[in-house]
């Protein structure tokens, strides 16, 4: 019986699979502390508890490994709930709840969104994020994306195509193909 354990022991065992890359999500807080070291863009998810359409976001793209890795790379990830209690400080500012019927709101997200609520929406914002009192905001993006259609979204705004003024149909059509379904 020892021998038999012993023997098992010398099998050779295929390598346990590469862990799938996934988004490190920071608060907002956290993502704001960061950025004061080492400035880079910020991908914020807005969501509420309710959105099922967030839900597989989550599930779907935002679990993708060329998503999850792009995002890691040029973004500071945040998740930030839309109609969170807890109060925000960044900086000087502090953003609170809004009492509204049966629900409610988190400032900060109703001015990210420029007061537009739709879940899911993901807001790009530059590395500069709060500059002379006003947010950075490069551009909302509601609703629900799949995994291919988001990473050309991502990688638009973390290459810089947006300061280019690169149109978002030559980048999809020409630029987009070249650079990252080889």
């Amino acid at each position: 019986m020892a021998l038999i354990l012993v023997s098992l022991a010398f099998i050779p065992r295929p390598a346990p699979a590469p862990q799938a890359a996934k988004v490190e999500w920071l608060t907002i807080e956290e993502a704001y502390a960061r950025n004061q070291k080492e400035p880079r863009k910020f991908l914020i998810d807005v969501y509420t508890d309710w959105c099922g359409w967030c839900k597989v976001m989550d599930r779907e793209t935002f679990n993708d490994p060329k998503v999850a890795d792009y995002i890691n790379q040029k973004y500071y990830a945040v998740k930030l709930d839309a109609e969170g209690k807890n109060p925000i400080k960044l900086g000087t500012h502090t953003f609170k709840f809004v009492a509204q019927g049966n629900r409610g709101y988190q400032e900060l997200a109703a001015i990210l969104m420029n007061g537009q609520m739709s879940f899911p929406t993901v807001v790009f914002m530059d590395e500069k994020f709060l500059d002379k009192q006003q947010f950075q905001v490069i551009q909302a993006v509601p609703g629900f994306h799949k995994a291919g259609e988001f990473h050309q979204i991502i990688t638009f705004f973390g290459d810089n195509y947006h300061k280019k003024q690169t149109p978002w149909e030559k980048y999809q059509k020409e630029i987009y193909p070249k650079s990252f379904t080889k």
